[in-house]
């Protein structure tokens, strides 16, 4: 807190002194006790909606929401006597009255907050069933997720989401008991300027919004005789995946992943980090290219979906800003068809690519336009979300924790520590600078952590001297700070020469196609800090941290693709942007 005054109160007959200015929630976190809470997202969604987290304070008439109101001298508050219990239960019970409660069949049962909530009060009184309710039909008209309003208990956690993201596409429609979260007319999510970002996913308690499950599509690729299937993980997958077994935040889990994907019957298992440090060296390419030679600067970065839809629809007029290069996921299913099909003998239209992703957009993305390289294929077939790939290893019977340790397949499996922190924010600009610096001067860089630009501020700037130039480089999570970043550009006042964005906030470790994690610990545990510090291990742990030192990317150029910045990867690894309209 700000204020450095403190206040003492007591919660539960526990004398306690907390900064002036806490909620009462957070002074009884501070003593191990969890208020529950359904609406609340610490500085996102401070609402006191739900009505869930209310509490006894002593002197006033009613109970109060602990998440909103605030701490005073010599407080007296009460979290768990039998009034409070009721007023809880009885909530939980006037929101299962209009809830669907089909839980054994909804994607989110083991991991809907509603759920853990009414079996911790023993919600199971039918009293108010019977009344009256509205049936919604499911809008699954985006690419990448659906959104079913009968499972919807009126939080508004997605809608602050998507405010936060400055997209406001979502928000509460018509008033009383005809409320409903839905976009601006009720248009279809598919109608709108949906950046596909799935933030409002990962905020929801219950199953109200979920991604657009294509794990049948893979089961069955498979299961078909016909088809070589190749997987390729994303680099942020291996420190969040765990989580959905119970195990640490931040947990390699590299090995395990790789034997869980062997033992559902994929015919290869890559890492999309080779992927990634294919990107650094054709984006690196690019940005001296346009140095040298007067072109448009500064490059902005494009390996994120969700920005770049961002930028598509609500900055058409800077898109020749945005770097050609495709994304490592794409990059990696284009050579998978290409060059390693080649080199096995492989019939490119056999081949099916999975991609598994940290990111919801990917799901988008695989739709675009020039995302078909080879003979008019799709460059990934089907993109998984971290989410979706848990839930195949699980119904698959698969023990996660007691998997061995097993290594990625080559070629396509080896890359670089610089391609490892692409899943966090500032990691592709660190490591496209390791590549840019050693090709503008021609000596080794001897320190490669570039510190200035780490961490989960929303906005990072630097300037690096390198052979005679000041270059001038910036940092954004999370299109609310692209928002930021884009208007400098737009009117000129901005300097920079390189500009990496991500659509999520933190970066890829903190996609929308990852864990789902209760809002306790998203609001009291810093998610994207945890994970992407395993990811900066990671790389220092490791041999070779610069993608242009990493042997199977000197191979591939060697032997395919000739040069960065080629014929031959313009004609698989780059792409062109549409200007989309602005739908609010």
């Amino acid at each position: 807190m700000a204020n450095s005054k403190n206040v003492s109160l007591k919660i539960n007959g526990i004398d306690l002194s907390v900064p002036a200015g806490s909620t009462i929630l957070e002074a009884a976190r501070s003593i191990g006790i969890e208020i529950p809470t359904l609406c609340y997202l610490k500085e996102i969604n401070e609402i006191g909606a739900c009505r869930i987290c209310m509490v006894e304070v002593k002197g006033a008439r009613s109970l109060v929401t602990a998440c909103v109101f605030p701490v005073a001298e010599g407080m007296e508050v009460k979290t768990n006597t039998e009034k409070v219990r009721s007023s809880r239960k009885r909530t939980l019970e006037l929101i299962l009255s209009t809830h669907d409660k089909n839980c054994l069949s909804c994607v989110r049962s083991g991991t809907c907050e509603l759920q853990k909530l009414c079996k911790e009060f023993g919600v199971d009184d039918p009293d108010y069933y019977a009344g009256e309710n509205i049936f919604y039909e499911f809008d699954d008209s985006a690419a990448h997720m659906v959104r079913d309003n009968n499972k919807c208990i009126l939080c508004r956690r997605c809608v602050a989401a998507c405010d936060s993201q400055c997209i406001s596409v979502i928000g509460a429609n018509a008033r009383g008991f005809d409320t409903h979260i839905s976009s601006p007319f009720d248009k279809d999510l598919a109608e709108v300027s949906c950046i596909s970002c799935g933030q409002c996913i990962v905020n929801c308690p219950t199953g109200a919004i979920v991604e657009k499950d294509e794990t049948a599509a893979v089961l069955a690729a498979i299961n078909d005789p016909e088809k070589f299937v190749v997987v390729h993980t994303a680099p942020s997958i291996r420190v969040t995946l765990g989580e959905a077994f119970g195990m640490k935040i931040g947990s390699n889990v590299q090995g395990k992943m790789v034997a869980a994907l062997r033992r559902l019957g994929f015919d290869k298992v890559f890492d999309t980090d080779f992927g990634a440090d294919l990107t650094i060296m054709e984006e690196s390419h690019e940005f001296l290219d346009r140095v040298k030679n007067g072109g448009k600067l500064p490059l902005i970065s494009s390996c994120s979906p969700g920005w770049v839809k961002y930028c598509e629809h609500y900055y058409p007029d800077l898109l020749d800003h945005l770097s050609s290069c495709k994304s490592p996921q794409q990059m990696q299913g284009a050579i998978i068809k290409s060059w390693y099909a080649q080199k096995e003998g492989l019939d490119p239209s056999k081949i099916f690519v999975v991609g598994i992703m940290p990111c919801t957009a990917k799901k988008f993305e695989n739709k675009r336009d020039h995302q078909s390289s080879v003979n008019g294929l799709p460059d990934v077939d089907v993109s998984l979300t971290t989410r979706e790939l848990a839930r195949m290893i699980e119904s698959a019977g698969i023990y996660f924790k007691d998997l061995p340790d097993e290594a990625y397949d080559n070629p396509l499996g080896d890359a670089t520590g610089a391609a490892v922190i692409f899943g966090a924010t500032g990691g592709v600009m660190e490591a496209a600078l390791r590549t840019a610096v050693e090709t503008l001067t021609g000596e080794t860089l001897e320190a490669l952590d570039f510190h200035e630009i780490r961490g989960t501020q929303g906005i990072k700037e630097a300037t690096y001297h390198v052979a005679g130039l000041d270059v001038k480089v910036a940092v954004a999570s999370g299109t609310q700070n692209a928002k930021l970043i884009m208007d400098k550009i737009r009117s000129g006042e901005a300097d920079w020469h390189f500009v990496e964005i991500m659509g999520c906030p933190g970066g890829c470790v903190n996609g929308g196609g990852q864990p789902i994690q209760h809002a306790v610990v998203r609001n009291f545990h810093d998610l994207r800090s945890l994970r992407a510090a395993t990811l900066y291990e990671t790389d220092a742990s490791l041999p070779l941290r610069k993608s242009h030192e990493s042997p199977a990317i000197k191979m591939i150029y060697e032997e395919f693709l000739g040069e960065p910045g080629g014929h031959k990867s313009h004609e698989l690894l780059h792409t062109s942007y549409t200007p989309r309209a602005k739908y609010q």
